[in-house]
């Protein structure tokens, strides 16, 4: 760690993740970063710490590959910024330091947000991060670095320990807007399984708020392909959708009473629309190809405008998995001329999954 005197430049790039997948986005990171020639290496992807650091080469400033791979088209991070390395604390004063190397670097923000790495130790810090929360932001304040319009950039203390944070900076429309990176949803009490907010931070996630009320609106038809008992097929009803729930189990009494839901007991590999629909979902536990060979017949056939699916992934070699088949979906849909946008991301709500929204153009 670098102390307090030494001279310093933001040339980390510091991405959270869930703890256990800091292979997978330490794998994906240096497969994207050397595809757009960006040089460095991963300097810090320790097993189960939540987070991974990337160095870039020469001392040079994060800010290009920041730019350059934006969160939104990462899969396995939760939060991405630009940051110094991490920085050595004195317990009897670890304000000083802070402030001084913000000064030296010149930064200014109009928010300061102190976060923890996603694990049970990182959590025990939140009491002292708290505590400095208001003397650091006067001291900050006095110094001119935290100010009411810098661009709607923020200062990110991310903790590792009593005597050590790493100093980061975010900026608007290429950042979580969440602390942590974590949306955190309510689960709603009367819903069938708690599967039902992988679908609800999907929405979140992929779709613009302020596009909801066209996209995701009453009287849309949709499909649940794997429906049963219906954590996801609550969510189609709860925004007044008329669902199609494909699945040989049983669904929950509560969302066939409500009229919006036909039930059909068939394999949903197989089961085919009457017509175009609005939405797919899919929460399916099966091999992750065979689940992009049944979306890509649906979207090559143009049976519905968006879909949102996950695919449940290997032990090991996670990154190299959702590649291979982003790339097959990316690749077929191409070839069959078939024009759609294609995102894919590694939810707080998922587990050993990642979540894929797909809407097709026009």
């Amino acid at each position: 760690m670098k102390e307090a005197s030494v001279n310093r430049v933001p040339n980390e790039w510091l991405l959270y993740c869930r703890a256990g997948f800091e292979p997978d986005l330490a794998a994906e990171i240096h497969a994207r970063a050397e595809a757009v020639d960006e040089a460095g290496c991963v300097v810090m992807a320790e097993p189960n710490s939540g987070f991974v650091r990337w160095q870039c080469s020469n001392d040079t400033q994060a800010n290009a590959i920041h730019r350059t791979l934006p969160l939104n088209s990462l899969v396995f991070a939760r939060q991405s910024l630009v940051a110094f390395e991490p920085l050595a604390l004195n317990r009897e004063d670890r304000i000083s330091p802070i402030v001084e190397c913000i000064t030296e670097s010149g930064w200014n923000f109009e928010s300061v947000w102190h976060e923890t790495p996603d694990t049970n130790e990182g959590k025990s810090l939140g009491r002292l991060a708290k505590s400095l929360s208001r003397p650091l932001e006067s001291a900050l304040k006095r110094c001119g670095s935290l100010r009411r319009k810098a661009g709607g950039r923020r200062l990110h203390l991310f903790w590792l320990a009593g005597d050590s944070v790493q100093i980061a900076m975010s900026f608007p429309g290429n950042r979580s807007e969440h602390l942590g990176g974590v949306l955190r949803l309510r689960h709603p009490s009367d819903a069938p399984s708690r599967s039902t907010l992988k679908l609800e931070e999907a929405w979140h996630t992929f779709v613009p708020k302020d596009a909801w009320e066209a996209r995701l609106a009453s009287g849309m038809q949709a499909v649940d392909l794997g429906a049963a008992p219906g954590g996801w097929t609550y969510q189609l009803v709860r925004k007044g959708m008329f669902v199609y729930a494909i699945d040989n189990g049983p669904m929950a009494p509560s969302l066939m009473s409500t009229g919006q839901v036909e039930h059909l007991r068939e394999d949903g590999f197989v089961w085919e629309p009457p017509y175009r629909l609005d939405w797919l979902v899919c929460d399916i536990v099966d091999k992750p190809m065979r689940v992009i060979d049944m979306v890509e017949r649906w979207l090559i056939k143009r049976w519905c405008r968006e879909a949102v699916f996950n695919l449940k992934l290997p032990m090991k070699r996670r990154w190299e998995e959702v590649r291979r088949c982003l790339e097959r979906l990316e690749h077929t849909l191409d070839e069959h001329g078939v024009a759609a946008s294609i995102a894919c991301r590694h939810l707080y709500h998922d587990r050993e999954e990642v979540t894929v929204h797909v809407r097709l153009d026009g």
